[in-house]
């Protein structure tokens, strides 16, 4: 195939990223896939050369480094950067330790800052490429028992948004998705945390907690279908900087900028009141 890319994808041994990943190979591409533990990987078929698959711990610049370095030396360049690694944490602000906020936003942000900083000397070179930060619904419009993990999701897609615009000049092209629903293992133990304190006044986001467990099996989004969505955005002349990924994402996002509207009008008073006087 003349329009085959190299691919980058973090996490990729399971949920999301394991269907992306299985799915770009199906179709020729070639992907280099990374996680902590690349048993998972034993899912795919046998992909011959088109497939590297890669320990990386994503706390580590240099393992990351060395990754990307293994890369260019078995494909020669980098089209796409997926940043998919990431984990729940549920839980009231208050509950948290600071070793759980920190792991939280080692994985869920910082992992993805790193990787971006370790890709970019290749794709700068190229004057080509395309990075695909994946943050979350909740990273726009949160939910409820969720604060540390919406708010690593708010920073994916602040940074993301910032990049879009440094990088355009240089020819690389940033996306921000943020996913709803997907029929995944993320709603599963090695995908959530939750608070090991509990305080009781908090009991009614347990309640929210319980809703996504009995979720889990009849999520909307079907992760086979993410890869071809992914190849439309980077194949397109006028790609999205911002991707809301499922209908209910979507309709969630749209609700959202909905409040935003009309709680922007009516304080648009108080808002203009801060100005000089003319």
């Amino acid at each position: 195939m003349s329009d085959t890319k190299v691919w980058y994808i973090t996490g990729a041994s399971k949920g999301m990223g394991l269907a992306i990943a299985k799915q770009l190979l199906l179709q020729g591409h070639k992907v280099a896939a990374t996680s902590r533990l690349i048993s998972g990987f034993h899912l795919l078929p046998d992909f011959d050369d088109l497939f590297l698959p890669l320990k990386v711990d994503l706390k580590s610049e240099s393992s990351i480094a060395n990754s990307i370095k293994k890369v260019i030396d078995k494909f020669g360049r980098i089209d796409v950067v997926v940043n998919n690694a990431g984990y729940g944490l549920g839980g009231a602000l208050e509950e948290l330790t600071s070793e759980e906020i920190s792991e939280n936003f080692e994985v869920n942000f910082f992992a993805v800052v790193r990787v971006v900083q370790q890709a970019l000397p290749y794709l700068r070179k190229q004057r080509s490429g395309h990075i695909i930060n994946i943050s979350s619904i909740a990273g726009f419009a949160p939910g409820l028992g969720w604060s540390m993990y919406c708010a690593a999701k708010f920073a994916v897609s602040g940074l993301t948004e910032a990049l879009a615009n440094d990088l355009k000049p240089l020819g690389i092209n940033v996306t921000n998705v943020l996913p709803g629903w997907f029929r995944t293992n993320f709603a599963k133990a090695d995908s959530i945390a939750y608070n090991k304190n509990r305080i009781e006044e908090y009991v009614y986001l347990r309640e929210y907690h319980e809703k996504m467990n009995d979720m889990d099996g009849a999520q909307l989004g079907n992760p086979d279908r993410i890869a071809d969505a992914f190849l439309e955005l980077v194949n397109s002349h006028n790609p999205a900087t911002t991707l809301f990924l499922g209908s209910d994402a979507f309709n969630r996002a749209k609700s959202r900028i909905e409040q935003l509207n009309i709680q922007m009008d009516s304080w648009r008073e108080i808002s203009y009141s801060t100005d000089f006087s003319s």
